[in-house]
């Protein structure tokens, strides 16, 4: 593939040479002269430097015959313009963004870029992940799908607590996939009974989301589950 990165920083340079090793064709934009130089010396032709939100400079590097535009600067505003002229001007067929403030990440995907990328917000998953909770956790989102993979803890005074799954009545929004229950993995149907502790993990949509949440937990959802990469 020919991939064109914007943004120079320790990101996009690891990005780069990766790439690199794993003989795809790279270009690297970096606009700050004395880091463009540093990384021209490391990374050779495949590093130049250039502003990758000046639609000059992606004419010049060949944008247009991109497969893939990614976008890791430092500023959230420039990575969506740098995706959106791709996408927009010269037709690339996939965009990813760098997403440095987590709440920027519905506008991204709402204004077509196909995927967001939210360091902040792996992180905060990853801690959530590790500390016992019962709350609704986003492990992945599928943008173009519209759903979300979550993972549930049903707690000990759930109102769902020994019904079996039918009596739920979940809508098709919410798509329970597996219960984790100590060392077993179950594979739910309609007569399998949910117990407190149990792991759930679904596919839902964002309303889906709301409604497992008030199911399992016995309320309203406080939280909306936001697009991850």
């Amino acid at each position: 593939m020919y991939i064109v990165i914007g943004g120079g920083g320790q990101v996009g340079y690891y990005l780069a040479r990766e790439s690199l090793r794993n003989g795809h064709e790279v270009l690297l934009l970096e606009k700050s002269p004395a880091r463009a130089d540093q990384l021209i010396e490391e990374l050779g032709p495949a590093a130049m430097r250039g502003d990758a939100c000046e639609a000059r400079v992606m004419a010049e590097v060949g944008v247009d015959r991109a497969d893939v535009v990614i976008a890791v600067t430092g500023d959230d505003e420039d990575n969506l313009v740098i995706c959106q002229m791709a996408k927009a001007r010269f037709h690339v067929p996939r965009t990813i963004a760098r997403v440095n403030n987590p709440r920027n990440d519905k506008l991204f995907i709402s204004l077509g870029i196909d995927v967001t990328i939210s360091p902040t917000r792996t992180i905060l998953h990853m801690i959530e992940a590790e500390i016992p909770h019962h709350t609704l956790v986003p492990l992945m989102t599928l943008s173009r799908a519209g759903l979300s993979l979550v993972e549930l803890t049903v707690p000990p005074d759930s109102p769902a607590s020994g019904h079996i799954l039918r009596q739920l009545e979940l809508p098709s929004s919410v798509n329970l996939v597996l219960i984790v229950r100590g060392a077993e993995n179950i594979t739910p149907t309609g007569d399998t009974v949910i117990r407190p502790e149990d792991h759930l993990f679904a596919l839902v949509t964002e309303d889906g989301g709301a409604i497992l949440r008030r199911t399992i937990l016995g309320e309203e959802a406080e939280e909306e589950i936001l697009p991850q990469a």
